[in-house]
């Protein structure tokens, strides 16, 4: 009989250039996705886009500057963050 052992994807490093997001995984594996899935990425400056954290073991990271947090998880099987409505202004 096998047995089957399930385990989380874990990142190991990421990078983010001006076009993709892209994280490293422990299993050899490189995945990336545009950097339009992230509205706060796709805004913010290089100083913050490098300027992030691994998040527990590798499940995400999160960039403290612009408050968003990506999981290796949603990179997989995610959709892209849709951005905030804007505010109608009314007289």
């Amino acid at each position: 009989m096998n047995t089957v052992v399930s385990r989380e994807p874990r990142m190991m490093a990421m990078n983010v250039t001006e076009d993709l997001i892209v994280a490293e995984l422990e299993d050899g594996r490189i995945i990336s996705v545009p950097i339009a899935w992230s509205w706060r990425l796709s805004e913010a400056t290089p100083e913050q886009r490098n300027n992030f954290e691994v998040l527990g073991n590798g499940e995400g990271a999160h960039w403290p500057d612009i408050d968003e947090d990506i999981s290796v998880r949603g990179m997989m099987f995610g959709v892209p963050a849709r951005p905030p409505k804007k505010q109608v202004a009314t007289s």
